[in-house]
């Protein structure tokens, strides 16, 4: 049963993506950048809720009242496509560092090229950082939040895995707060996989971090070691 769910799921999920994303494509680029994001989200709101109506994967939001009014870097773990499809609308208007093949994705990746994203080219590493610095400066100068994923890519529920100081570094050249988040998502929407496991997601809003005067190092370990903090609290 929990196969043909997630099969059904899936069904819904690519159709929609394809009506919204190419609705985003025609009709997009005809608004201004910060009043794209509240009509580009409404299919991360669908997908949210299809998920928990559909293989019974729910959420649960705790510090939802510590959101800065105004713009800040957010710092995620990153283990499930839920957190991508979440953090996008819970943060609005929030855009994401991101690699820059997704955006030549069909549908999806020319939609997503409309939000702004910060694309990166990962085989050219210094002119990466430097791009990824000035557009971060850019973007918050234009009250629009950032999504970085300090680990870089999606990883296993439970693995120690490195945080990459880039957000931290963006945050501070930006003069922007870091607001961490911890979730425990690929429990039940795991990556790379199939079958979706019913169950409540735990998502942990932390108190912004002020970064004048930080350093990067510092500031990278502290938002890892509140992460997993936040995720053996669920454990215990």
């Amino acid at each position: 049963m929990l196969i043909l769910r997630s099969i059904l799921f899936y069904i819904v999920y690519a159709t929609t993506l394809v009506v919204h994303a190419s609705l985003c494509v025609l009709l997009g680029w005809m608004l201004p950048l910060k009043k794209r994001f509240p009509f580009f989200v409404q299919w991360n709101r669908f997908v949210v809720w299809w998920v928990g109506v559909c293989c019974g994967v729910r959420y649960e939001i705790q510090g939802g009242e510590k959101v800065p009014a105004h713009p800040f870097i957010v710092l995620s773990n990153h283990q499930s496509p839920w957190e991508t499809v979440f953090l996008y609308y819970k943060f609005l208007p929030l855009c994401a560092v991101l690699k820059r093949e997704l955006l030549r994705i069909p549908f999806f990746g020319w939609a997503l090229a409309l939000l702004a994203p910060i694309a990166i080219d990962r085989s050219k590493r210094r002119n990466a950082r430097d791009s990824m610095l000035q557009q971060g400066q850019q973007r918050i100068a234009d009250g629009i939040s950032i999504l970085v994923f300090p680990e870089g890519t999606r990883g296993e529920p439970g693995q120690d895995r490195k945080y990459y100081t880039g957000g931290a570094e963006m945050a501070i050249a930006a003069g922007a707060r870091i607001v961490p988040v911890a979730h425990n998502a690929g429990l039940y929407w795991p990556a790379h996989k199939l079958v979706k496991t019913p169950g409540t997601i735990k998502v942990f809003i932390g108190d912004p971090i002020e970064t004048a005067g930080r350093d990067p190092r510092e500031l990278t370990e502290q938002v890892k070691q509140w992460v997993n903090a936040q995720l053996a609290s669920i454990e215990s």
